[in-house]
């Protein structure tokens, strides 16, 4: 079989083959795991389908393990040139997250949207931030 049918055969059984997604992504810190459990839905199901109800719903929760992360602080392991930049961008996402709280409860879908966004791309950023496992 030469290189264009091999790489043909391949795509074909790439696009047709189903596929098993882990939602678990190797978090080194547990909080992070846990956030990330009941962030990932929302963000790849509920969002794109402007289902807010859902996020209202969850939002409870994914304020629970947003706060174990803010609570943590800077996890053990992280580089001590990244603890001032961690810390900062902690408590950008403690600002986040008590905005997207406020809004879950009472604000338009519109501001939902935006707090939760911001949730979303604050954790992140400290996600990034990790030490690796």
């Amino acid at each position: 079989m030469n290189k264009f049918s091999l790489g043909l055969f391949l795509g074909i059984l790439l696009l047709t083959a189903p596929v098993a997604v882990i939602a678990q992504h190797g978090f080194s810190v547990k909080q992070y795991e846990e956030f990330h459990e009941v962030l990932h839905p929302l963000e790849h199901e509920a969002l794109p389908n402007n289902d807010f109800g859902r996020i209202r719903a969850q939002s409870g929760n994914l304020f629970k393990h947003g706060r174990q992360i803010v609570k943590l602080g800077v996890p053990e392991g992280t580089a001590a040139n990244q603890h001032a930049e961690f810390r900062k961008e902690l408590a950008k996402f403690n600002s986040a997250l008590n905005k997207f709280r406020t809004h879950a409860r009472r604000g338009s879908n519109s501001q939902l949207k935006i707090s939760y966004s911001a949730v979303h791309d604050s954790f992140e950023m400290l996600a990034a931030m990790l030490p690796r496992k």
